[in-house]
């Protein structure tokens, strides 16, 4: 049976009506929604009922509608992370900013078994900063900032670094897959084989970077790439300390960033943690894999178990893999890049003391003790 679609006139009604039900009630800022579709959007009364229009993927139509719309208020309210679409609100005056799908990863939207989530995000599950993350911040922090991040030089049908669920879903066929631009999702890891060929990524602020490996210059100074806004280096494995030198026009430093080699996995440590705790709050503990020098195992997947010793409860265990299918309210879970983070309740009263101990098979455990506030 056909049934007539409706009329796409009704989208500036409605939202005139919208609008007002908004007004009324909040007067102090203006009103705004995502055009989800542009073209269509601007045939109906739509974009006239908003203060701020929102245009959502479409950045290949702000020249023609700023023209042709001169006084309507735009910005990016939902766009993907590539380079092209911040430098459309970079570049453009009439353009004041954008919102990206999405700031952090979460649950639901899933891509291909394995998958739990939609995981573009510039933070994963748990709250920690990826490395998209640190790439984004390079593009519009003003604090000199650098990050290294490595991966295995690629070559074509290599598909390995090939990590970003955007990627993921729109690849034709992956097997086939080219690295067209060096990757926003490489991670810090500096453990591969010895002469290995390795791309070696900067996201950086600054003007200029250099790359060391044990103090010995390996990477020559490079000039920013406005086109990517990455800086990159392929070189030979050697384990060791990795080193990137953020500098200005004039050579000086004005920022760094490290990674190291580790060891076999030795301890458990805590990273960061809150000794005291509201009643009614809750209290986050992360927890990192080591090795005997205290270099964090980037590369370790050890099992953690999460033991709480007095009045509170584990909420839940997050370590940030997408892939990983494991129950994240039991107390047994595995670390990812070597970390994991744990939720705490507190179930008691002002004053309580609890412990709370983490192992893992082969570590050296490690606890700590929170005050109940």
């Amino acid at each position: 049976m056909w049934i007539d679609p409706p009329d796409a006139m009704r989208l500036g009604d409605i939202a005139k009506r919208l609008a007002a039900v908004v007004r009324k009630y909040d007067t102090s800022r203006p009103v705004t929604a995502g055009l989800a579709g542009v073209a269509m959007s601007n045939q109906t009364a739509y974009p006239a009922a908003l203060d701020i229009a929102g245009y959502n993927y479409t950045e290949s139509m702000y020249d023609s509608d700023h023209k042709k719309y001169p006084d309507r208020v735009i910005f990016g309210s939902e766009n993907r992370h590539d380079m092209s679409a911040w430098k459309a609100v970079r570049d453009k005056e009439f353009i004041f900013g954008q919102f990206l799908w999405t700031g952090i990863d979460y649950l639901g939207e899933s891509g291909r078994w394995p998958s739990r989530g939609f995981y573009s995000g510039l933070m994963d599950f748990g709250g920690f900063i990826k490395p998209r993350g640190y790439f984004r911040q390079s593009l519009w922090s003003d604090k000199p900032m650098a990050y290294l991040g490595t991966y295995s030089t690629p070559g074509k049908g290599s598909a390995s670094q090939m990590k970003d669920v955007w990627s993921q879903l729109e690849a034709e066929n992956s097997s086939n897959y080219v690295e067209r631009t060096p990757s926003v999702d490489a991670w810090s890891v500096w453990n591969y084989q010895d002469g290995q060929m390795i791309r070696v990524v900067c996201y950086t602020n600054a003007q200029q970077a250099k790359l060391l490996l044990n103090d010995k210059e390996v990477g020559a100074a490079q000039n920013y790439n406005d086109e990517t806004g990455i800086i990159y280096w392929d070189i030979p494995y050697q384990s060791g300390a990795l080193r990137v030198i953020g500098m200005d026009v004039t050579g000086k430093e004005i920022s760094s960033y490290e990674i190291r080699s580790s060891q076999r996995p030795q301890a458990l440590k805590i990273i960061s943690e809150e000794k005291t705790v509201n009643k009614d709050g809750i209290a986050q503990i992360v927890v990192q894999v080591v090795d005997e020098k205290g270099v964090p195992v980037m590369l370790s997947d050890n099992e953690v178990t999460c033991r709480i010793i007095g009045n509170a409860r584990l909420l839940g265990l997050e370590a940030g893999n997408n892939s990983d299918m494991t129950d994240y309210t039991d107390n047994v879970h595995r670390v990812f890049h070597g970390r994991i983070l744990a939720i705490l309740k507190p179930t008691g009263q002002q004053g309580d003391e609890v412990r709370v101990r983490f192992t893992s098979p082969w570590l050296q455990p490690v606890e700590t003790t929170l005050r109940i506030n």
